[in-house]
Formats: C-alpha cells, sequence, structure tokens
C-alpha cells in the first residue's frame, strides 16, 4: 500500500462533523468555565471543571490550527472565518499563527531552519562549541519546570500580544485580537467579577502547560529526525520527525487527535476528525512507532541532537576531575 494514497482516501472535509466538533468544543469550554467559577468555592467541582476546561481550551487551539491548514470545514471562507472566531479563546492571532505554523510545516526536520520550530534545540556539536553562560540558559531554557509552565505564561498570555513575523502577516489582525481580548475579559468581570476573570485565566493557563507539553513531544523524543540539505528527506522528517502518542482513546479526543502528529505532518489537509481512523486504518508493516505516557516523561529528558549517532540525547555528564597519573612500579609517590 502506498502511504501518499492512503492518507489522501481520508482528506475529505464534512461540515456536520467539523461543526459538531467546533460547536461541541465551545459549548464544553463554556459549560465547564460556568461551573468552576459558580462553585469556585467548593474544590471538588470548581477543580475537575476547571480541567475539562483547559482540556476544552487546547481542543478549541487544535481546531484553530486545523483551520489554519484550511482542513476542518469544507471551504477556504468558513475556514478563516471559523479561526479568527477562535482566536481570542485560544490567545492565537489567527493570520500570524497560520503562516507561523505553515513555515514550521514547510521547515520541519531541518537543521539550518530551527527557527521555525515551536521548541529550539542545540546540537551536541553546537553545546560543546558553546560557552558557559548559553550553556546555562539553554539548560535553564530546556528544564521543564521552567519550559512548561514559564512557556506557557510567556508564549499565550505574552508572545501572542506580538508573535514573530507580526510585520510580515497582519499588525492590523494582531491589533485587533488583542482589542477583543480585553473586551472578553472586561465582559467576565462584568458578570463575574474578579474571581471569574482569575477562574478563565488560571484555567486557561493549565491549558497553555497542557499545549506546551504536547508541543515538546510533537519532535522531541529519541528517536525523531533532524538533517540539513541537500540529505534532508521531508517525507521522512515529517514521518520519523513527529511523534505519535499513545494515551489512549479518551486523550486522542479530548485534544482532537493532534497527538497523532505524524500523520499530520505527512498530509495535513487530512481533517483531525478524520486522523484517529487514518491512523488505525494503516496495515501493521506501515505502522508508526507509538510513544506510551512513561516514553513521554522519559523523553522530557533529551535536551540535544547528535549528528553522529542521529538521535536525541542527554546533556553529556560533567567531565570528571583529571586523575594524575599512577606512579610506575619502583617509583616513588
Amino acid at each position: 500500500m502506498d502511504l501518499r494514497a492512503h492518507t489522501r482516501a481520508f482528506c475529505d472535509k464534512d461540515n456536520r462533523l467539523a461543526a459538531l466538533s467546533y460547536f461541541g468544543t465551545f459549548a464544553v469550554y463554556f459549560a465547564a468555565l460556568y461551573l468552576a467559577i459558580a462553585y469556585v468555592d467548593r474544590w471538588y467541582v470548581m477543580v475537575p471543571a476547571g480541567v475539562v476546561f483547559a482540556f476544552a481550551a487546547v481542543r478549541l487551539y487544535v481546531l484553530q490550527h486545523d483551520t489554519g491548514h484550511h482542513s476542518l470545514f469544507e471551504t477556504r471562507d468558513q475556514n478563516e472565518l471559523a479561526g479568527h472566531v477562535l482566536s481570542p479563546f485560544t490567545f492565537a492571532p489567527f493570520e500570524v499563527m497560520k503562516q507561523n505554523h505553515n513555515e514550521h510545516h514547510a521547515y520541519v526536520g531541518n537543521l539550518d531552519h530551527r527557527e521555525s520550530g515551536e521548541i529550539h534545540t542545540m546540537t551536541l556539536r553546537e553545546w560543546q562549541a558553546a560557552g558557559w553562560g548559553r550553556r546555562l540558559m539553554y539548560r535553564l531554557y530546556r528544564n521543564p519546570f521552567i519550559l512548561v509552565p514559564l512557556g506557557a505564561a510567556f508564549t499565550y498570555f505574552i508572545r501572542y500580544r506580538w508573535p514573530k513575523n507580526t510585520l510580515r502577516f497582519g499588525v492590523l489582525g494582531v491589533l485587533l485580537h488583542n482589542v477583543v481580548i480585553v473586551l472578553l475579559l472586561a465582559l467576565l468581570y462584568a458578570v463575574a467579577g474578579l474571581t471569574g476573570v482569575l477562574v478563565w485565566l488560571g484555567f486557561s493557563f493549565l491549558g497553555g502547560m497542557i499545549g506546551v507539553f504536547l508541543v515538546y513531544l510533537q519532535h522531541n523524543f529519541e528517536d525523531t529526525y533532524w538533517d540539513r540539505r541537500p540529505d534532508l528527506n521531508p517525507q521522512i522528517a515529517a514521518l520519523q520527525g513527529s511523534s505519535c502518542l499513545d494515551f489512549g482513546w479518551f486523550f486522542d479526543f479530548a485534544v482532537a487527535n493532534i497527538t497523532l502528529h505524524d500523520i499530520h505532518h505527512y498530509n495535513a489537509r487530512i481533517p483531525s476528525y478524520r486522523l484517529r481512523r487514518c491512523h488505525h486504518s494503516l496495515p501493521p508493516d506501515m505502522a508508526p512507532r507509538r510513544i506510551g505516557f512513561l516514553e513521554a516523561i522519559r523523553a522530557l529528558g533529551l535536551k540535544l541532537w547528535d549528528e553522529e549517532q542521529e538521535r536525541l540525547v542527554p546533556f553529556p555528564a560533567r567531565a570528571e576531575k583529571k586523575m594524575a597519573p599512577l606512579p610506575e612500579r619502583g617509583q616513588k609517590a
């Protein structure tokens, strides 16, 4: 079976499924937010509702990502409109996010264009040539206890107010997007007070951390793929350089199947609601290796791309002190 022909069979878009996914996720998002705010004094209701809200927020972001590929609804205009509507709830201005993400797809696995990726990766050779200051900054950056929480706070609440390439892809859209977020915050404050605003921002932050964790795992695992042109193979980069996470059916559903990232990179025209079926209908000899939760956690310890071994590796062990040579037999120490 030809993989390209197989994936093309799942590219048909269906507005009924798209609308169910889109409006259904919004319904869960607002219902969970309401419960978290209304029962803020009852942690046993507020916390589960907040977690559901956080996953719904992640799912909205994935659906916006689909609209950027024009792969959710049937027409370009429908996808563009849906993507702009999603923007205030994902904190990501649609047009700039779409263009930056398309650049990421164009350069995935390319060591000469790592600026297009979401998580920066140094090579082992670069690490060995780097001074202590650069090493320290990179160690801090790749520390999961910094990367996930601070990365989420910085990306969604600060950086997306003026994303990279804004001057190239849409200053007005970013400014309007930020104004709408302020208006939504004002509306929420008027309806639910400071408590409502804090609940929204707090559980949006949790959703951001889930998102950063998933973004990290999409291309940072031991046997991922990086190379340089002319040796770079885009098809291998798409499949081998992108992960297939195995966290169970419910998790796949909760994040709109973005866990099946290898198939998505291979053919970005497949709607999220067809990705799982496309993946599970692959014959055994074509099925990609799936990464379980424990392996995903271990992947957080991988930091550098080793070009010789062609794999992601941890930081090298600190050099041991040089020992003085033992005296030869018959000599005094």
